[in-house]
């Protein structure tokens, strides 16, 4: 389960990011709790949203040529220290009581803009750091150390935001960044894997987005993360919208939601890591049990129960991204995969502009069980939709039996059906 940690670059790499990203997270529980508070409008917290991740959709492209073509390691230390720049300046605000709702989307606009590069950077620099036989580990583990910090951020964020007030959130993550730049400084370059980087040149962008129209194996995945990313993670909306619109509980109400939802995700993280292989399959089907896990949730009439529902969501939340992001990454050519990988967090992360607004109109006019079960329902059907493309695709058929006293269903060739009438 873990053994790319025998790594010493990984190694040095995960702790930092451990320390990152549980400011990291702190800092969007601080966010949409401070936008909410000024504002007391769901749209203004999906706005704040969409704002964070509008460059990503607008740039995303751009940004993934970019980190093929530059090293891997600079240009993190410049992404992170921008982004470290980014809380610092909102604590300052905040903490000196003259922050306004615009500084914050100001904010998630710059930390958005700084993530173009940094995300498909940190997501191909994990190739280099391990062997191609400890890649799927790697990602997995990098999964479950963003869920650990999403663990635990949410819930010092709670007690941060209830006890001193938001900017101290912001501030703790602006130093939290001074972690992740000691271990990029502390790796040692020999020990890193050699990728050749693409050289500048005409229609790079355009070489990208034909490399995976052609691979069935690659765009189906991207699209399905694309409509879950789009209408099926907007937590943010919902579950602040929840805390305090249904059950008013307040922030610490909507801190507990994020960390029973993290607990789930750092469950299915750690199951992700054992699993050797990536299949199409387990994306297909763990996308259908997110979704109707989301309209189960919706529906939960008592707060414990919407609450333990949460731990599912994030099981099922976190497979689709790690054997979605694992099977994209193995699938591609490394002198691609910058290009690849910024176009699958592109429409993984950049949908949620379209998506959060819209999301969180539907939020305040129809109340927040309805937003919740229609992302539920478009991320179900986009499952079952792609899964019968791809069952189309490889020329399979869907099989209903009994296997041993038990109901089996399963997605097998038609070849073995051709062979089974002929004989």
């Amino acid at each position: 389960m873990f053994s790319s940690l025998k790594v010493r670059n990984y190694r040095l790499f995960f702790i930092g990011q451990v320390v990152s990203n549980t400011g990291t997270w702190m800092q969007r529980i601080a966010q949409d709790w401070l936008v909410l508070s000024l504002t007391g409008s769901s749209t203004a917290v999906g706005f704040t949203t969409a704002l964070q991740f509008l460059p990503m959709l607008l740039f995303g492209l751009y940004g993934g040529v970019l980190v093929d073509r530059l090293p891997k390691r600079p240009t993190l230390l410049v992404t992170q220290t921008a982004m470290a720049l980014t809380g610092l300046v909102l604590a300052a605000l905040t903490l000196s009581g003259h922050v306004q709702v615009w500084h914050v989307y100001v904010a998630a606009f710059a930390v958005g803009l700084a993530t173009v590069v940094d995300n498909p950077a940190r997501q191909s620099f994990v190739s280099e750091m391990v062997a191609p036989d400890q890649l799927q580990n790697a990602v997995s583990l990098n999964s479950a150390n963003f869920q650990s910090a999403r663990l635990v951020g949410p819930a010092v964020a709670g007690l941060l935001i209830t006890g001193v007030g938001t900017g101290w959130a912001f501030l703790l993550n602006g130093l939290s960044f001074v972690a992740p730049l000691v271990s990029l400084v502390l790796m040692r370059s020999r020990d890193l894997h050699a990728v050749r980087r693409a050289p500048r040149g005409k229609g790079q962008l355009r070489e990208g987005l034909h490399y995976v129209a052609g691979r069935p194996d690659l765009i189906w995945p991207i699209v399905l993360v694309g409509f879950i990313g789009t209408f099926g993670f907007n937590f943010p909306v919902w579950l602040s919208a929840y805390a305090d619109d249904v059950f008013h509980a307040g922030a610490g109400s909507y801190s507990l939601f994020n960390t029973l939802m993290a607990s789930g995700s750092l469950i299915g993280a750690l199951l992700a890591a054992r699993r050797g292989t990536a299949r199409l399959r387990l994306l297909i089907g763990a996308a259908a049990a997110f979704g109707m896990l989301e309209i189960a949730a919706a529906l939960a009439p008592s707060y414990w129960l919407f609450a333990l529902l949460l731990v599912p969501i994030g099981v099922f939340g976190l497979t689709i991204n790690v054997t979605a992001n694992t099977a994209v990454q193995m699938g591609t050519d490394p002198a691609m995969r910058g290009r690849v990988m910024a176009l699958f967090m592109m429409v993984f992360m950049g949908g949620t502009p379209v998506g959060a607004p819209v999301v969180g109109w539907i939020t305040d006019t129809y109340g927040p069980r309805v937003g919740f079960a229609l992302g539920g329902a478009i991320a179900a059907a986009a499952a079952v939709t792609i899964g019968l493309v791809l069952a189309r695709v490889g020329d399979l058929r869907l099989s209903v039996g009994w296997n041993r006293g038990h109901p089996h269903v399963a997605f097998v060739p038609r070849d073995r059906e051709r062979l089974a009438t002929a004989a």
